[in-house]
């Protein structure tokens, strides 16, 4: 299976660092966002990698890319040429979103490269740990089953529900969801689910077809409406996804993610928890 990551998007919540840096070049600890949602792809088994990216391109180009002076100044140090060898990765292609119409008009560009295959959908606003096993492989696993696409959900609260989707269903088998409708963006008091798709997807080749049926708003093709086509359509199951989000598109998601990625690893751990004892 292949996957596409979608980074494109100016980013203006992380101005003035994203005037010249794609805000998925935001470090948590030493790894930029980017870095960890290849990542995930890759544990999960994806074999191929597009990622959409918009026009601070460059800084995302060049750490997925061979840098011979950098190799071999860290030649002798094992550690540094490990740590470079993880982002000398051949399997990941390039296109530029030039025209920002939207995340349906983004996913048209992936159109040859995934061709009539089902392909994993990425965003790379939305940082994912899997409890278990990683959040893409949970949702490869379920559509391997089911045969449908999947959309990875989680439950939020009704005031949130209004800045993402809200995912109507039918049933619930576990932590799968039969979906009826989904409505982007809704106003609180038509709010009947907080049941949200958040950023990883398993599609199949007619999320295409469904893109081009949709009519621009301000300029702009939703995916989310995309979705709710198939879902009229009876192909779409919502999967309750086992793990933390962090929302990586807005500052204090992104130092969540920042601090909880530290307290996790030993080399910042302690030093941090007795930190944050004395601030408080």
């Amino acid at each position: 299976m292949r996957a596409v990551i979608m980074a494109a998007g100016y980013g203006t919540r992380f101005l003035p660092f994203t005037k010249a840096v794609s805000k998925t070049m935001l470090p948590i600890l030493d790894k930029p966002t980017i870095q960890l949602i290849v990542e995930e792809a890759l544990e999960s088994g994806i074999d191929e990698i597009l990622i959409i990216v918009g026009a601070n391109k460059d800084a995302i180009i060049r750490h997925f890319s061979k840098d011979e002076n950098l190799q071999k100044k860290v030649e002798k140090n094992r550690e540094f040429v490990e740590i470079l060898e993880k982002t000398n990765l051949k399997n990941i292609k390039f296109v530029e979103q030039k025209v920002l119409n939207g995340t349906g008009g983004a996913i048209m560009l992936a159109k040859e490269f995934v061709g009539d295959q089902p392909f994993l959908l990425m965003f790379a606003d939305d940082l994912f740990v899997g409890n278990e096993k990683p959040v893409a492989k949970q949702l490869i696993d379920v559509y391997n089953k089911t045969g449908k696409s999947i959309m990875g959900c989680m439950n939020v609260s009704r005031e949130a529900i209004t800045k993402y989707c809200s995912v109507e269903y039918s049933n619930k088998d576990g932590r799968i969801y039969t979906v009826t409708k989904i409505t982007e963006k809704p106003k609180l008091e038509d709010v009947k689910s907080t049941l949200s798709c958040l950023g990883r997807y398993i599609l199949k080749p007619n999320i295409f077809e469904a893109c081009e049926e949709l009519k621009e708003k301000g300029g702009e093709k939703i995916i989310t409406d995309a979705f709710d086509v198939l879902s009229r359509r009876g192909d779409v199951l919502a999967y309750d996804i086992d793990g933390v989000r962090y929302d990586i598109g807005n500052k204090f998601g992104y130092l969540t993610a920042v601090f909880d990625f530290a307290l996790k690893d030993p080399a910042y751990s302690n030093d941090l928890k007795k930190y944050i004892k004395k601030k408080l």
